[in-house]
């Protein structure tokens, strides 16, 4: 699965984005730039890393993928700086005519090229407590495509946020070469602290891929609060890396062949087999 794969020396970005999509964009800019001069060769965003705000303001912001000041202000800071950005997600204007947006996480070279786009699948509709209540399917469209992406260090399998929870669509991109994965989110705070870092190492553990993720943080606008704590996790489904409460740039150093290790030592993904679904009662 990782036959040509070699070492990563990945970034992850932890940041508290705000309704100022501008002062979003150049702290990204900034954290790009730290991480190429920190020999970088990725620097990986949280989920809406260019704009976390009300619904409102989220709609008023979109706009298709191509012409979106997020998409090319962060293109043209991967292509000073020579470095591959995964720019967690952003909310784009899709070619649909429910009025729907995608929320979409770009892989992008260091050329300034997007390479590759996946469309977050699962939508968090939920009442995690604390009063907060979420109703993504309102306002976006499901993606409705797992995607790989090819890159100088071997294949990636992209996800975003709530899609944890749904280890299926993790297990198909393992099965599919992937041999890291990466999960930027804005986890809630009372999600956050109860299931954050198992779901992490589950997931990891399942696959015997490396699991990154890139977090938002912090209070963002009104009572929006995010967990934070970006985590980086081995194939044997240990955390080598993790931040706080506060913004900051993680590093950690991926090595393909703890993959190889990790899946000779309890080979699940191969043993995996078919079953029936158990009748209806």
């Amino acid at each position: 699965m990782t036959e040509g794969a070699r070492r990563l020396r990945l970034a992850c970005a932890q940041l508290t984005s705000t309704p100022d999509l501008d002062a979003n964009l150049r702290r990204i800019k900034q954290q790009i730039h730290a991480a190429q001069a920190a020999d970088a060769d990725l620097v990986a965003f949280p989920e809406n890393a260019p704009l976390l705000a009300p619904a409102s303001a989220m709609q008023a912001a979109a706009a298709p993928e191509e012409i979106h000041a997020a998409t090319q202000a962060v293109c043209a800071a991967a292509r000073e700086a020579g470095i591959w950005v995964l720019l967690g997600s952003l909310a784009v204007k899709p070619d649909t005519s429910d009025g729907r947006l995608a929320n979409r996480s770009l892989l992008i070279d260091a050329a300034g090229t997007v390479t590759c786009r996946y469309d977050k699948i699962h939508m968090f509709d939920a009442d995690p407590g604390s009063g907060e209540s979420y109703r993504e399917s309102e306002r976006y469209r499901p993606g409705a495509q797992a995607v790989t992406a090819r890159t100088p260090w071997g294949l990636l399998g992209m996800t975003v946020c709530y899609d944890l929870r749904f280890p299926e669509l993790y297990q198909s991109l393992a099965k599919a070469g992937a041999w890291f994965l990466s999960v930027p989110s804005a986890f809630t705070r009372p999600t956050g602290q109860a299931h954050w870092e198992t779901l992490l190492r589950a997931r990891a553990i399942e696959t015997g891929c490396w699991v990154f993720a890139p977090a938002q943080c912090g209070v963002h606008y009104g009572r929006r609060q995010t967990w934070g704590h970006s985590m980086v996790v081995t194939p044997w489904g240990r955390v080598v890396a993790e931040s706080g409460d506060e913004p900051e740039l993680l590093f950690a150093d991926l090595d393909p062949d703890a993959v190889t290790e990790a899946r000779n030592m309890v080979p699940s993904l191969a043993a995996r087999r078919r079953w029936c679904e158990p009748p209806a009662r």
